[in-house]
């Protein structure tokens, strides 16, 4: 698959997630930005990081490699995990695992990737839970609250 039609997927699967996270109200307000922050600004980020492989590669009229079906799947395996443990292990915990994980089958080194992983679930919980007041479970870090 190639840079440019992986870019139009993106751009693809932003927009249905915008659409579908733009309808999302809590039934009641608990939290001055609500549900629906967290799915649009992802949905802007990948629709950015989709619009740049477009562009990037536009003149670009090669296939592309051929898809790596296993670390494809790894990795899709490893966010429907992040999806199922996110209340149990709590925010922090999930996505520190989740962003080592996927950046080992990217190749990063397994320090690199503890280091990120670490400040990637710290430093987006206090971003989305302390200053946008979106609230996100801590699991067995409770005690931090």
């Amino acid at each position: 698959m190639s840079d440019r039609t992986l870019g139009f997927c993106a751009l693809i699967f932003a927009g249905l997630m915008a659409w579908f996270g733009h309808d999302l109200q809590a039934p009641f307000s608990y939290e001055p930005v609500g549900p629906r922050a967290f799915p649009m600004l992802v949905a802007l980020i990948i629709a950015l990081c989709g619009a740049w492989l477009v562009l990037k590669h536009w003149r670009d009229r090669r296939a592309g490699e051929p898809i790596d079906w296993p670390r494809l799947l790894l990795m899709v395996v490893y966010v429907f995990g992040y999806a199922l443990l996110f209340e149990t292990l709590g925010f922090i915990i999930a996505t520190a695992a989740v962003t080592v994980l996927i950046g080992r089958l990217f190749g990063g080194s397994w320090g690199k990737m503890i280091i990120s992983g670490i400040a990637m679930g710290v430093l987006f919980f206090l971003l989305f839970d302390r200053a946008l007041d979106v609230v996100l479970p801590l699991g067995p870090l409770e005690f931090l609250s």
